[in-house]
């Protein structure tokens, strides 16, 4: 292994070595190459990636330490269509040899392919980075202005070009900054006595603080508050362009001290200007156009109504409640002028999915004479009732080799007039697996079909008022959902109802709030009998055990045809020789031939078929927060925080005590003859990203999660249950495959009630739409509090924490735009199921790497 790893570090840096020679390729002569550009500060190096954005001309990006976009760039030919003829035509006849066998048309084509892929080439390449004084120099002036912005009012900049005799360079840029300047004192000149009050009484908010450095950018962000702050104050004609500022600095032993000046604004009257004071301006009247058009924009409204000083208006009859218009809209008649009531009702009107982007403008009501009332004009254009969707996909995963799927949705505008939605949707797929029972008998031997029906509407709906702790600002949403799903899967086959009553609403952008009121889940499975024909791990462990124990003529074995019974070739009978050896072993007089271990691992085996062929009832109710300041899509530079706390079974446990109802015989509750499941469950996940420019972005993942089992059950139900592994956790292991604990995957599908994982990404481009990724992932899943015993499995003591499994690798990503096609390769850098020392480092090969192949990006 350690020469074959030689070889490949001989054999790259060969390659990068003979490459690199070619990298001046199409450097004319007299020009030189761009190496790179270092920055000085008072002599001394700079690696802050703020200066060096800062310049101009950059050098061609590298990948491991080459330039292999400018490499690719320098493959291209410059003159492709005459280098093509000109080959035609080197050798006598070759064109003409050439039309024979070919024809005219396909000669001229194929050179026409020729230049498209060498575009293409040049195209996915990046020419080479030459310099250029002439942004040398703009660069030296954007350091010294970077400088100056931030307070080094008497900085210097130079630079230095270092050329050698090899058509290669680099830029030194040498910076002296001097002595900073800090924020002595803000005085303030507002012409306006009404802006001057509003200014005054909200000053402790100021953004300029005395004894702080100067910084250019915290006077436009003083700019910015203020006129957010008079214009969500009244101010309608307030422009941010009315804001000046002016500085001292003579004499003053470098400090500053500025001055905010605001005059009144400049009006218009004829050829003359007059300076006006600021005006607190309110609300007069509000008129909502419900139906509104660009080919009825100068019709009258046919209909109207009004409804809590709203004006709500229609070119044809009025289809909503006069409710659910104004419940969205929180521009308010009497109140004073506010741009965020503006910004919110947007917000708002969106929400709804009922209407286009709202048209609201604001006219002088010429009524007043006083000209500080406004009149607001709201105009809707509704979306078409009706909408269809029809989806269609391809997929594979760990048990379906092969599948397809396909669904449609239908979604209902304004049901009951109050701008509620409804949809409907419906999805099926089918697949092939060669773990089904068939054997892979047939190719499509696994299906699935379901339905959903959702119900929103654009309110809290409950009993009393909650417009005070919920205000309509907030977004608030109710929402109706109504789920069946029918599956047969790789054996046990299962029947799935949901329903969900929840509210939903947004304190501001970054926040969402949802409490799930009642989370029903009914899950029916229909062919226990499959059990041991699909988790062949638990049947292999229970078949070695009764060779051990029974004779091989027992009736629980498969009995030959003929011949005498072999016991290494007997085979428990499914079901029923399976469960029948269980049942004797776990009974009143188990077989004597059983060690402790023996009957321990029996009654593990049949705790986890009991759990997993047990129909389930889940009646929880659930609160999650969420944090998320990702500003748009293409937001690179943001944090996401979800904490989630579900409880389940409480309500169930407390009606069936009030009612004293009897238990089963495992002391039970049960409801139409299923226990329903008890416990408390609680989830964080926290994400954030760095976008360190040009494409090269850091991301990273925690995240926790505990479900502790109680009263009415003494484990967790597996659709609840923890994972580990898989394309978007620990890429080292496929899904289902780690843990719990240092267990060496003991089941086909491993789960428990405990989890945590880190994750770590660095992303990079290679070419084009091709990035790569190189990461780390670590994390396990544990049993905690229920009625696992196995102690490998187990999270009994702090020491545990050293069972955490780290993988690591590379990957590729490719940006259709629309979507990313990712691949990542893991490595199993720590394995806990190893022995000890044999844990790190030992699944470093490829035919070992876990392939992971996924959609967009892991988190």
């Amino acid at each position: 292994m350690k020469h074959f790893l030689a070889k490949i570090l001989l054999i790259t840096l060969t390659t990068i070595f003979l490459i690199s020679c070619s990298a001046v390729k199409r450097v004319p002569e007299g020009e030189y190459l761009l190496e790179k550009n270092q920055v000085f500060v008072d002599s001394v190096k700079s690696n802050d990636a703020k200066l060096y954005n800062q310049l101009y001309q950059k050098p061609n990006t590298k990948l491991l330490g080459a330039p292999i976009r400018l490499h690719l760039y320098n493959l291209a030919s410059i003159n492709q269509d005459s280098l093509y003829q000109d080959w035609l035509q080197r050798k006598p006849n070759r064109e003409k040899r050439m039309i024979n066998f070919f024809s005219k048309k396909q000669i001229d084509r194929l050179g026409v392919g020729l230049d498209g892929i060498n575009e293409w080439v040049k195209k996915t390449g990046e020419p080479p980075s030459i310099v250029d004084e002439s942004k040398v120099k703009r660069s030296a002036k954007r350091l010294q202005a970077y400088y100056w912005n931030n307070g080094w009012f008497n900085v210097k900049a130079d630079y230095k070009i270092n050329k050698d005799d090899k058509k290669r360079a680099s830029v030194d840029y040498l910076i002296r900054p001097s002595q900073p300047y800090f924020i002595d004192s803000l005085n303030t000149k507002i012409a306006s006595f009404v802006a001057d009050s509003i200014y005054h009484s909200n000053s402790t908010n100021s953004i300029i603080i005395p004894g702080k450095q100067y910084k250019t950018l915290d006077l436009e962000a003083e700019r910015e508050r203020v006129t957010s702050l008079f214009r969500n104050s009244g101010l309608f004609h307030f422009e941010k362009e009315f804001i000046k500022f002016d500085a001292d600095t003579v004499n003053t032993n470098h400090k500053v001290n500025l001055n905010l000046l605001i005059n009144n604004r400049p009006v218009s009257y004829g050829d003359s200007v007059e300076r006006v004071p600021f005006k607190v301006h309110k609300i007069s009247k509000v008129n909502v156009f419900t139906d509104y058009s660009y080919q009825n924009r100068n019709k009258k409204p046919l209909d109207s109504t009004f409804y809590k000083g709203y004006n709500i208006y229609g070119y044809d009859e009025i289809k909503f409640t006069r409710k659910a218009i104004t419940n969205s809209i929180l521009i308010t008649p009497g109140k004073i002028f506010k741009e965020s009531d503006r910004t919110l009702t947007n917000n708002q009107i969106n929400n709804l999915r009922t209407f286009k982007y709202p048209n609201i403008t604001y006219d002088i009501d010429k009524n007043d004479p006083t000209g500080t009332s406004l009149i607001a004009n709201i105009r809707l254009t509704p979306r078409k009732k009706y909408s269809t969707n029809v989806q269609f996909d391809v997929s594979t995963s760990q048990i379906q080799a092969f599948g397809i799927g396909f669904g449609g949705s239908l979604l209902i505008r304004n049901v009951f007039g109050g701008a509620e939605i409804l949809e409907i949707s419906a999805r099926g797929s089918i697949g092939s697996s060669s773990d089904a029972v068939d054997g892979g008998e047939r190719f499509f031997n696994i299906s699935e079909v379901g339905t959903d029906v959702r119900l929103s509407f654009p309110k809290i709906v409950f009993p009393l008022k909650t417009n005070k702790i919920i205000p309509k600002r907030m977004s608030p949403t109710t929402n109706l959902v109504f789920g069946i799903n029918v599956q047969q899967n790789i054996g046990l086959d299962r029947q799935n109802a949901t329903g969900v009553f929840n509210y939903q609403w947004k304190p501001n952008k970054t926040l969402t709030n949802q409490i799930d009121i009642v989370n029903v889940q009914y899950v029916r499975n229909l062919n226990t009998q499959n059990y041991f024909n699909i988790y062949r791990t638990s049947y292999d462990q229970l078949n070695d055990i009764a060779r051990q124990v029974l004779d091989p003529s027992s009736s629980f074995f498969v009995q030959p045809e003929t011949g005498t019974p072999n016991i290494d070739d007997a085979e428990l009978r499914i079901p029923n020789g399976a469960d029948g050896f269980i049942t004797e072993s776990l009974g009143l007089t188990p077989n004597g031939d059983l060690t402790p271990n023996q009957l321990q691992e029996i009654r593990n085996i049949n705790e986890r078929k009991d759990r997993l062929t047990e129909d389930n009832l889940i009646f929880a109710s659930s609160y999650t927060f969420t944090k998320n300041n990702k500003e748009n899509l293409y937001d690179e530079n943001y944090s996401r925080f979800r904490a989630k706390i579900e409880f389940a079974g409480n309500v169930l446990n407390a009606v069936s005590n009030v009612a004293e109802l009897k238990k089963n015989s495992r002391e039970r509750f049960e409801v139409f003859g299923v226990e329903f499941s008890q416990y408390a469950k609680t989830e964080l996940d926290y994400i954030k990203h760095w976008d360190l420019g040009r494409k090269n972005v850091i991301a990273i993942r925690a995240f926790g999660g505990l479900a502790i089992p109680y009263g009415n059950a003494n484990s967790i139900p597996f659709v609840r249950s923890f994972f580990g592994g898989g394309p978007n956790d620990n890429r080292a292991w496929l899904a289902y495959d780690l843990g719990p604990g240092s267990t060496l995957s003991r089941n086909e599908f491993n789960e428990a009630n405990f989890k945590l994982a880190l994750n770590a990404e660095y992303r990079y481009n290679i070419l084009g739409s091709l990035n790569g990724a190189l990461f780390i992932d670590a994390g396990n899943i544990w049993n905690v509090l229920d009625n696992v015993e196995e102690e490998e499995a187990v999270f009994s003591k702090l020491d545990d924490i050293q069972e955490i499994a780290v993988g690591s690798g590379f990957g590729f990503r490719y940006d259709f735009d629309f979507f990313v096609l990712r691949l990542d390769i893991g490595f199993k850098t720590f394995n806990p199921a190893n022995d000890e020392d044999q844990r790190w480092f030992k699944g470093y090969r490829f035919s070992e790497a876990v392939y992971n192949f996924g959609i967009n990006y892991p988190f």
